[in-house]
């Protein structure tokens, strides 16, 4: 600290100290001496000189942005008035009832509502609130609700909530009819709450000391939580596993995978202790997912396409499996739902959102549902009944607000049900949005989506922003954000490349960012950038990044290789110190993350790759831009100290003085802040941030 005129202390970027530390593999010895960031209690962090240096990262981070705040409370004002307050989503029928979510004007968090389906979708006899996650989250500086599920019979609701970030939640269960919760709770609960045996049992799964789901448990309603049974264990710690139910629920799914690898089996949801049906043996580097109809196993599987074909056998021989879709190089099937009449297939073709309705007794019978834009995303909405005629699909586009149609599947018709609404108004022609191709180095075309304004000089003077993650298969669709008009209304030009890494143009466009490819995903962001720049978008310098996660990885990985070609970054809770991470077998990620990365432990080359691109390895003496990093001190995807140690290191070699600001939030995880207009003050910083170190503040 250091002191003012008037002899109030003023706080000063955090220089952590540095303390001898090291770790030797393959022979190669590594310094880190940031290493002691990481809380030898972890999960708690309670050390004192650790807590000390992320309140002054956070002191720091206040008192650079304080200049901004009227830029922020602007944003944050124009973000929020282009959110209708008081929303609700379209009823949806699931059996006896109609089920919608509803936000009440000025709340931070949903009302889940239900009424007799005996009065239509627009009626409003006999509404009875279910869960109130207003008063859930009351006096709590994080509320995030996990599984809602309510029984067969319609009279209980079983539900989980995380309060900390850590995701590890507390499940209940409510009584529908007289609103009273049973005195049954099972904390430290990770995935759904299914329910079985006609409404007796629920099976879930619990998070491990390393945060891993390794177990499928039965729990009895009105039985103490020590008396469930486990009926399913996962020995190999590099695999997930949880239960789901078949669409007619007649079975329980019982589904255990890593990030290349997967294995079913299935069990009577009347009977769950039964014994367990398994569909086939994992094989490496084989995925599957099922679903059953009748005595007919209905399979999606990559064993003979990467790009996945979808096949069926019969139960009483589950691994003989027939193809009724074979794997295309120019489709690829994303996944599938089975109803009674017929079943859905969805996929991407050119990147684009597919959806085809398909007969089970004509295969090759397609009815595709036809959407009016070149650039959109689509999606299966929620569609809970067997018997269905009419089915909820969801659709936007970068300049088309969020649309729920319902589809009806014997004439082929959309009808619209809700154009999402934007309260301060929207005009959708003073918008365009482009889809370009950009080379990259190694001859790869990357596709990229852009959003400006009409009137945007497409002459290199405009700002750009460039948005991007390219990771586990997670495509980046283009998709619409009331937030993205703060910036592209003050002139930015808005773009999301489509790198390698995710599945955007099929499984192998993933399978080529992974692994020993991994590098494919930072060249190609970079060179999206150069060649949209070549293109006149923009100009070096002008172009501001972001990402997340994986996408934080991205940022830093692209800081080191081409410093200066960015004029901001932000990366949000980021992967950055992937050596390390990756060489701890005890953190919750690391053995089922292998496939994605590759093991370093066991392979000096997947040692001297990730080496070469991890993102905290790799900072050195040289200027870096202005760069936002944002923390979870209760995250178990990204531990904090990733981000801690990156910035440290920052600190000491970079050569500029440009701002480098850490805000590690200390209640929350993975997410950042919970509550919907948290979470959007927190974007505003974000853009406030950006617009500071563009020189358009005042904008």
């Amino acid at each position: 600290m250091t002191e003012t005129a008037n002899n109030v202390a003023s706080p000063i970027a955090p220089l952590a100290p540095k303390k001898p530390h090291s770790f030797t593999h393959h022979g190669i010895t590594v310094e880190d001496p940031y290493a002691w960031l990481r809380d030898p209690g972890y999960p708690k962090v309670e050390d004192e000189d650790v807590l000390n240096h992320l309140k002054a990262e956070n002191a720091w981070f206040e008192s650079r942005m304080a200049p901004q705040e009227g830029l922020t409370e602007t944003l944050f004002a124009e973000m929020r008035a282009r959110i209708k307050e008081d929303d609700s989503s379209v009823p949806q029928k699931d059996g006896d009832w109609y089920y919608w979510v509803e936000f009440e004007k000025g709340a931070q968090y949903k009302q889940w509502w239900r009424k007799p389906a005996a009065g239509g979708r627009d009626g409003t006899e006999g509404r009875q609130l279910l869960l109130d996650e207003v008063a859930l989250a009351e006096g709590k500086d994080y509320f995030n609700l996990g599984s809602f599920s309510v029984s067969t019979d319609g009279t209980k609701l079983a539900y989980s909530a995380d309060t900390d970030g850590s995701e590890r939640f507390e499940a209940r269960i409510k009584d529908l009819a007289t609103g009273e919760l049973l005195t049954d709770t099972i904390p430290g609960t990770l995935g759904s709450l299914i329910w079985t045996a006609n409404d007796t049992k629920i099976a879930y799964s619990l998070a491990n000391e390393q945060w891993r789901t390794d177990n499928v448990r039965l729990h009895t309603l009105g039985t103490p939580v020590d008396q469930d049974i486990e009926i399913f264990h996962e020995d190999d710690e590099g695999f997930r596993c949880g239960a789901s139910l078949s669409a007619n629920e007649q079975w329980l799914l019982i589904g255990t995978s890593d990030h290349e690898t997967s294995e079913v089996r299935i069990v009577p949801a009347a009977d769950p202790t039964a014994e367990q049906l398994l569909v086939k043996t994992r094989q490496k580097g084989v995925e599957y997912e099922v679903d059953v109809r009748g005595d007919t196993i209905f399979v999606l599987t990559n064993d003979d396409h990467v790009n996945f074909r979808l096949a069926s056998a019969p139960l009483a021989n589950p691994g003989e499996w027939t193809t009724l879709i074979a794997g295309s190089d120019e489709f690829y099937i994303t996944g599938f739902e089975l109803f009674e009449k017929f079943y859905v297939v969805e996929g991407r073709r050119a990147g684009l959102d597919q959806i085809e309705i398909r007969d089970y007794a004509d295969p090759a019978k397609i009815n595709p549902v036809d959407f009016p834009e070149e650039s959109y995303v689509a999606a299966m909405g929620n569609n809970p009944e067997w018997d269905m005629d009419v089915l909820r699909i969801g659709y936007n586009s970068m300049v088309t607000p969020s649309t729920v149609y319902d589809y009806d599947v014997a004439s082929g018709e959309l009808a619209v049900l809700k154009v999402q609404e934007i309260p301060s108004g929207y005009d959708a022609a003073q918008y365009r949005t482009e889809r370009v191709v950009i080379t990259a180095r190694d001859g790869t075309e990357v596709p990229v989506s852009l959003m400006m304004r009409a009137d945007t000089p497409l002459d290199g003077s405009a700002p750009l922003h460039l948005y991007g993650y390219g990771a586990y298969g997670i495509a980046m669709p283009p998709y619409f954000s009331t937030a993205r008009l703060s910036l592209v209304d003050r002139g930015f030009i808005y773009a999301i490349a489509h790198i390698r890494g995710g599945d955007d143009l099929g499984r192998q466009w993933y399978l080529d960012g992974k692994l020993d490819k991994r590098t494919n995903a930072f060249n190609d962001f970079v060179d999206v950038a150069k060649g949209l720049i070549e293109r006149g978008y923009t100009s070096k310098g002008r172009v501001t990044a972001s990402g997340g996660s994986a996408g934080g990885e991205l940022m830093g990985a692209i800081l080191n290789s081409d410093p200066d070609l960015w004029g901001a970054i932000v990366a949000h809770v980021p992967f950055v110190d992937v050596l390390s991470t990756m060489l701890d077998a005890s953190l919750p990620l690391t053995p089922g993350e292998w496939p994605e990365w590759g093991n370093p432990i066991e392979d000096a080359a997947a040692f001297a790759l990730i080496q070469s691109y991890s993102p905290y390895d790799q900072v050195r003496a040289q200027p870096y831009p202005p760069l936002l990093v944002t923390a979870g001190l209760n995250d178990p995807r990204v531990t904090y100290w990733e981000p801690a140690k990156w910035v440290a290191k920052l600190r000491e070699l970079k050569t500029d003085d440009n701002e480098l600001l850490l805000k590690v939030n200390m209640g929350a995880g993975h997410g950042g802040k919970s509550g919907r207009f948290d979470s959007l003050k927190e974007t505003a910083e974000e853009f406030a941030f950006i617009l500071w170190q563009m020189g358009m503040a005042e904008a």
